[in-house]
């Protein structure tokens, strides 16, 4: 997935290495202050796992993908305007776009199931973490028997 670490960086490091230190905490990624809260928040799902997005090697992650068991559920903003787009229930989606002028879409993926949060809009923070949760929740539910046991396991 990403470039081996014979290409070296802007600063010096492989690419690899770039990335985990990226990963490995908010303050490398210079992320705002609500998407350092929310960061946390995403890693602590269980079996969760953080990939983060590039758009040209050597250069620091756009985004960071939160997965679990390979199915994403939140891509948080690691650079720019601060935002999170989480799996969203249809229903529900279109309840809280006509209740934040913060909830919209932003992707390329499907405006039905998933949704964009502007971190610095009217969305209080105990409401993105619900979504967040709410998202994790719905990927969960959609895997398969045999993952869902692996992901028991990991607890």
């Amino acid at each position: 997935m990403f470039p081996g670490p014979e290409w070296p960086s802007l600063d010096g490091r492989s690419t690899v290495d770039s990335v985990r230190a990226c990963v490995a905490g908010a303050s490398t990624l210079n992320l705002g202050e609500r998407s350092a809260a929310l960061k946390p928040v995403l890693a602590a799902k269980p079996g969760a796992t953080a990939e983060p997005m590039t758009a040209s090697r050597g250069s620091e992650p756009l985004v960071v993908l939160y997965k679990v068991m390979g199915k994403m559920f939140a891509i948080l903003s690691a650079r720019g305007d601060p935002f999170v787009i989480l799996k969203c229930d249809p229903h529900l989606a279109e309840v809280l776009r006509d209740q934040y002028a913060g909830v919209g879409h932003r992707s390329h993926l499907d405006r039905r199931f998933w949704i964009s949060v502007d971190l610095d809009a009217d969305v209080p923070a105990e409401e993105i973490e619900r979504l967040a949760a709410h998202s994790y929740d719905l990927v969960c539910s959609g895997l398969t028997r045999k993952q869902k046991a692996e992901l028991a396991a990991l607890d």
